[in-house]
C-alpha cells in the first residue's frame, strides 16, 4: 500500500474515531435507497449475506441490517474498527474484519459486497475489486458508489486546491472552518430551490435533509482526505470490468456521484491476477 493510501486510512481513522454519532436522515434506510437504487432495490438485501468494505464507524453495516441481510462482514482498515464495533454491538450478524479491502478471504460465497465512499479514496483499487470479486458466489453482485467527475467540474476546481491546505490542518482548525462553512452550504442548497444552480438535485434531496452536525460532517469529509479521485463515467465501469465482473450498470447519482453495480458471473471462475 501507498503511503498515500496509508496516510489516508489514518485521517479516516481519527475522523471516525472524533465524530462516531450516526443519525437521522445521515443514518436512515433512506439514504441506503438513495445510492443503491434504480440499480438494486433496497428489498434485495433481504436475507442476503453481505460484506461492507470501509464500514468506518459503522453507518452503513447498521443500514444494511434494517434493509434486512442475514449476515453483515464489516471490513476497516483504520482505528475506527472500535467505534465501529461500539456502534454495531447491537447487532447479534454482524462481524468485523478489522483489515484493507484488499484482506477480503475469497470464497465465501457472498451475495452482495457493497462499498460507499470509500473506494474513490484508495490510490490503488484494483487489487481490493478483485478482492471483492473473490468473495462473491457466481451471481454475486458489487455495489459501489463513488464520487463523479461529471457534474463536479466547478466544485472541483475550488475543492481540489483547497484540500492541499486543508488535508494537512490540524483537527481543530479544520473543524472550525467546516462549521464555518456550514451556514454558506446551508443558504446555497436553500437557493437552489429557487434558482438552477449545479449540483441543485444533490442539494435539494440530501443537503437539505441533513441535520446541520451532519452538514458540517459532509463538509469536514470533503476536506480531510489525503487523496480522493472523481471517477468519470468510464473509469467507473471499468473499475468493475477489470476485476472480472460483466452485466455492469451504472447510474448518476443526483448528477454527481455514480453508483455502480456489477456481477460475477454464472460460469466463470476469477479473472487472472
Amino acid at each position: 500500500m501507498s503511503s498515500v493510501g496509508e496516510r489516508t486510512i489514518d485521517d479516516f481513522g481519527a475522523q471516525w474515531q472524533r465524530y462516531r454519532a450516526n443519525e437521522s436522515y445521515y443514518a436512515s434506510l433512506d439514504v441506503f435507497a438513495d445510492i443503491v437504487e434504480p440499480l438494486v432495490p433496497r428489498t434485495a438485501f433481504q436475507g442476503k449475506r453481505v460484506a461492507d468494505i470501509g464500514s468506518g464507524s459503522g453507518r452503513i453495516v447498521n443500514m444494511l441490517a434494517e434493509a434486512g441481510a442475514a449476515s453483515i462482514l464489516a471490513v476497516e482498515p483504520s482505528a475506527a474498527a472500535e467505534v465501529l464495533r461500539e456502534n454495531t454491538r447491537q447487532l447479534d450478524n454482524v462481524e468485523i474484519l478489522h483489515a484493507p479491502g484488499d484482506q477480503l478471504p475469497p470464497g465465501l460465497d457472498l451475495d452482495y459486497v457493497v462499498s460507499f465512499g470509500v473506494i474513490h479514496h484508495i490510490p490503488e483499487p484494483d487489487p481490493v475489486m478483485r478482492a471483492i470479486y473473490a468473495a462473491l458466489r457466481p451471481g454475486g453482485k458489487a455495489v459501489i458508489w463513488l464520487y463523479g467527475h461529471e457534474g463536479n467540474e466547478l466544485y472541483l476546481s475550488l475543492a481540489e486546491p483547497a484540500r492541499m491546505l486543508t488535508c494537512r490542518m490540524p483537527d481543530p482548525l479544520l473543524a472550525g472552518l467546516s462549521w464555518s462553512l456550514t451556514p454558506p452550504l446551508s443558504l446555497y442548497a436553500r437557493a437552489s430551490k429557487l434558482l438552477p444552480l449545479p449540483m441543485r438535485g444533490y442539494m435539494q434531496d440530501h443537503i437539505l435533509k441533513l441535520s446541520p452536525s451532519a452538514r458540517m460532517l459532509t463538509i469536514y469529509d470533503q476536506l480531510n482526505p489525503r487523496y480522493a479521485k472523481y471517477y468519470r463515467r468510464q473509469e467507473a465501469i471499468e473499475l468493475l470490468t477489470r476485476a472480472g465482473f460483466s452485466d455492469v450498470q451504472i447510474h448518476h447519482r443526483h448528477g454527481y456521484s455514480w453508483t455502480v453495480v456489477g456481477t460475477r458471473p454464472e460460469a466463470e471462475g476469477p479473472p487472472a491476477s
